[in-house]
């Protein structure tokens, strides 16, 4: 288990296109070396670096996109990418009985849900399905959640401070990640359940040999 998080997005500056593009540049650089001077006879352009791209024939599209929705080059690079990204998922909603706190995860609409016969899971039915803590965000509630840890203190157990429900926490075998309660999310988003039984009375043994869980929580 690793510490559970909270936190909220900030709002990145808006900026042009083209002052947050090295597109129109790199157009411009082209048939010079690196220091400036005119490409020898052979010589090989080098590719964009990491972070670095030349839009092309998308230019105008790229720019008309941004001037539409009115977004930023991060903001609009975000949101293609997570189009990209979470393919196949739905956006599930949720929170605690009192509404202190709430937060947001993308996943399947058919969820995988862990059934665990540890001490704390069976005394508070942790059932729950496990995501990569990049699809998780936390829309408000960060001054209201307390944790519980216990024995090793890796599961961070997280609940609401006013109401005591626990919608998510971070679990000892996927600390990279988070453990959502699939009875805590809003009606609407989730289609199937499937729930497997795990056995945390010999956790370690059941980790060890469990073939998927520790990749549950890979991006």
């Amino acid at each position: 288990m690793g510490r559970a998080t909270a936190g909220s997005a900030r709002r990145s500056r808006r900026g042009s296109a083209a002052a947050s593009s090295p597109a129109g540049g790199s157009r411009r650089g082209r048939g010079k070396a690196a220091g400036g001077a005119p490409a020898g006879p052979g010589a090989q352009t080098q590719p964009p670096g990491p972070g670095a791209f030349d839009l092309g024939a998308q230019s105008g599209r790229w720019a008309a996109f941004q001037e539409r929705h009115r977004l930023s080059c991060e903001e609009a690079a975000r949101l293609l990418l997570d189009a990209y990204e979470y393919r196949g998922l739905v956006k599930h909603t949720g929170g605690c009985h009192c509404g202190a706190v709430r937060f947001e995860v993308w996943a399947s609409a058919d969820l995988h849900v862990f059934n665990c016969n540890c001490s704390i899971c069976t005394k508070k039915q942790n059932r729950h399905f496990i995501v990569p803590a990049s699809r998780f965000k936390l829309l408000k509630g960060a001054d209201n959640l307390t944790t519980y840890t216990f024995n090793t203190h890796c599961a961070q157990h997280t609940f609401c401070k006013t109401c005591g429900v626990q919608s998510f926490y971070t679990p000892r075998s996927n600390p990279d990640g988070y453990g959502i309660a699939p009875h805590c999310l809003d009606d609407g988003t989730v289609q199937t359940i499937v729930t497997e039984d795990i056995n945390g009375k010999e956790w370690e043994k059941a980790v060890k040999e469990h073939k998927t869980i520790r990749d549950m929580s890979k991006p």
